[in-house]
């Protein structure tokens, strides 16, 4: 199919458009931007910087991706966005470029949802099936692990990792990294529980459900550190990949500065 632009979008004729494109009114489209078949930028999108959309994206109105980072450390180098394929990006969603304190990059995945006026700062890295509802806000060099759900009006650290599977509640205050396959929830926030939902939906197994309850209880209620409690969930036969993962996420976490890994790995490489 043919690409098709309205007589009123803006787009620099160094843009790499693929085919199947639809670009509707209003829209910009800056020279560096590269565009895969099937995507969708409904009306009034601007698109900038060294940004590529990949394949069956759909933008919706007020959209801005590949702005500049809000870090006055930022000289303008030409760092960049790098978004797959399938991503439903709804109206007022903001995606900044990375910045010269990390890779340089934000990445979001594929088969990702973000709702009305989320934001994206720089140096954020987002997998896959993410979903964050209206007005989250995402800090610097934040990591979004995949299949986590973010509710509404959440405000994000930054550094903070979300971990797989995770659910955070609306209005909560991210301060600390979000373990995997746990609910988090308030201000200030806190482990709530197991999200049983979510990986009952993901298809993961009630025995490694069963297994990440033990974990939780141990971990959060006796106030276990990871390896003591993996000497008894081993013992009882719970030391299932899922439960593994959750330890060597938390291990992590105590290692870092505040509870959040990637202060300390970051450290590490400066």
């Amino acid at each position: 199919m043919a690409t098709l632009i309205a007589d009123t979008a803006c787009i620099d004729p160094r843009a790499e458009i693929d085919e199947d494109v639809e670009i509707g009114p209003y829209c910009v489209v800056g020279p560096e931007v590269i565009i895969g078949r099937g995507t969708r930028l409904i009306a009034h999108v601007c698109v900038l910087g060294r940004t590529v959309l990949g394949r069956d994206n759909i933008v919706h109105p007020y959209a801005a991706i590949g702005g500049e980072p809000q870090d006055l450390s930022y000289k303008g180098t030409p760092t960049r966005v790098e978004i797959g394929d399938r991503n439903v990006f709804r109206e007022g969603v903001t995606i900044h470029r990375g910045s010269e304190k990390d890779e340089g990059v934000t990445r979001v995945g594929s088969d990702n949802l973000l709702m009305v006026h989320v934001h994206v700062a720089h140096d954020c890295i987002l997998e896959d099936r993410v979903i964050i509802a209206n007005n989250t806000i995402l800090a610097g060099h934040t990591h979004v692990e995949s299949f986590v759900t973010i509710s509404g009006g959440v405000g994000v650290h930054p550094f903070v990792t979300f971990g797989e599977y995770s659910y955070v509640g609306g209005l909560s205050r991210i301060y600390h990294d979000v373990p995997r396959f746990m609910i988090v929830d308030g201000n200030p926030s806190k482990v709530r529980c197991v999200n049983v939902v979510g990986l009952r939906r993901h298809g993961i197994s009630a025995e490694s459900i069963a297994g990440l309850h033990e974990a939780h209880r141990l971990i959060y209620r006796a106030k276990m550190s990871a390896s003591q409690a993996a000497k008894i969930l081993e013992s009882h036969g719970h030391l299932c990949a899922e439960v593994r993962s959750l330890l060597d996420f938390i291990e992590a976490q105590h290692q870092g500065r505040q509870g959040r890994a990637r202060e300390r790995l970051r450290k590490a490489s400066a």
